[in-house]
């Protein structure tokens, strides 16, 4: 593994951007019978965000816990919020939703 010196990390640490950091859980309505077809629809508006550049990375979560997907959004905390607001399977109480702030490398890949 290759060394890692203190310089070498404060200088990656300045290129790091915020991020705004989503954590799906099911909702009260989450096994109602006909929630599938809003998920469904969820799950569409997530691809058209990823598309525009709002949602970076999208990770469902099958766990079989409460939490349901994990999300990056490339928008602020409060435009992520706007974007939650809207999203059907919340207005629905299909899903509730926590929101963090965070940052990481612009770049960053899952392999």
């Amino acid at each position: 593994m290759k060394e890692i010196t203190d310089d070498f990390m404060r200088q990656m640490m300045a290129t790091t951007k915020p991020y705004t950091v989503i954590i799906l859980r099911k909702g009260p309505e989450y096994e109602k019978e006909d929630a599938r077809k809003t998920i469904w629809e969820h799950g569409r508006r997530n691809f058209a965000l990823r598309e525009k550049g709002s949602l970076v990375v999208v990770c469902p979560v099958n766990d079989g816990s409460d939490v349901t997907g994990i999300g990056i959004f490339n928008e602020t905390v409060e435009r992520t919020k706007e974007i939650m607001d809207g999203d059907p399977g919340v207005t629905q109480n299909i899903f509730t939703y926590e929101i963090h702030t965070t940052r990481s490398f612009p770049g960053d890949k899952l392999p």
